[in-house]
Formats: C-alpha cells, sequence, structure tokens
C-alpha cells in the first residue's frame, strides 16, 4: 500500500469515528488485529470492534471527535486524536488529547496504540479523587480492571 493509501485509511477510521459509525471504524482493521491503550490494556480483534461499539454508544450525542494526522510512511501512521465526552459513570466531561500510533498491513490496522495521560484523564473524569490518585499504580489498576468488566459485560449482552 502507497503512503497516500496508508493516510487515507487513517482518516477514514477517525472520520467514521466523529460520525459514530463503529462498523466503518472497524472494517479499518484487519482480522487479528491488536489495540492497546492505558485504560484497556491490550485488546485482540473482537474486543476492538465491541470496544469502539461501546465507547460509542456511551458517548451518545455529546461525543466529539477530531483528528490530525502526524506522519505516514510505508506500513506506518501516527496521529493526534481529541474525543470530548461526558464520563457514563460521573458525567463530568472528559476532554481527552491521545497520539495514537498504527501498523498498517495490506490495507488494514494490525496494530493500534493509543497513547494518553491517565492522570490528567483520571482528574477529568473522576473529578477530586482522580486528581489525587491518577498518578498511582493502585488507580490506574481499578480504572483498567472496571473498563475491562465494562466492556465484557457489553460484548455478552
Amino acid at each position: 500500500m502507497s503512503i497516500q493509501e496508508n493516510r487515507l485509511l487513517i482518516d477514514q477510521f477517525y472520520t467514521a469515528f466523529a460520525q459514530k459509525n463503529a462498523e466503518a471504524m472497524n472494517a479499518c482493521y484487519a482480522k487479528q488485529a491488536v489495540f492497546e491503550d492505558p485504560a484497556f490494556g491490550r485488546l485482540n480483534d473482537s474486543e476492538i470492534t465491541s470496544m469502539w461499539s461501546m465507547l460509542i454508544e456511551r458517548g451518545g450525542k455529546d461525543l466529539t471527535v477530531t483528528h490530525k494526522i502526524l506522519d505516514v510512511t510505508n506500513g506506518k501512521a501516527k496521529a493526534q486524536w481529541t474525543a470530548v465526552y461526558p464520563f457514563s459513570k460521573t458525567q463530568r466531561v472528559v476532554h481527552n488529547k491521545i497520539t495514537a500510533e498504527f501498523i498498517i498491513e495490506e490495507g488494514k490496522i494490525v496494530y493500534h496504540k493509543d497513547h494518553f495521560n491517565m492522570w490528567k484523564w483520571c482528574s477529568m473524569a473522576l473529578g477530586l479523587p482522580g486528581m489525587l490518585l491518577g498518578w498511582s499504580g493502585f488507580m490506574k489498576n481499578k480504572v483498567r480492571k472496571t473498563a475491562l468488566s465494562s466492556l465484557h459485560k457489553y460484548i455478552q449482552k
């Protein structure tokens, strides 16, 4: 795939996200894809598709997503994206700035890793408890455990 085709793939992915179209987002991934981020940890392909559907559903009409592609090479891409949404458990508004790295093979995303500041996320989503403890391993593990539990319940429904 060309650099331009890889750029188009990443743009299609985030445009679909902004349009709250999980099906179109998930079509950008290869079978056996892997996703990683600070909240969910490492997810496999079936978990990835459910995660995006769940996040779009929970974000509802208030979810907004913007993106900017930072770099694209043969087989790799890097983007910066922002999600603004009310956190479902507290209804506090989260304005999360994320840097994403992708590995692309045969026109599909095979690896996607999102990086963001967990302490800042905890502060926005959880308020004072997140501000005080969001830096700690305890809080990071609690967030991950809760995120994975929510995802697995969503998958089972």
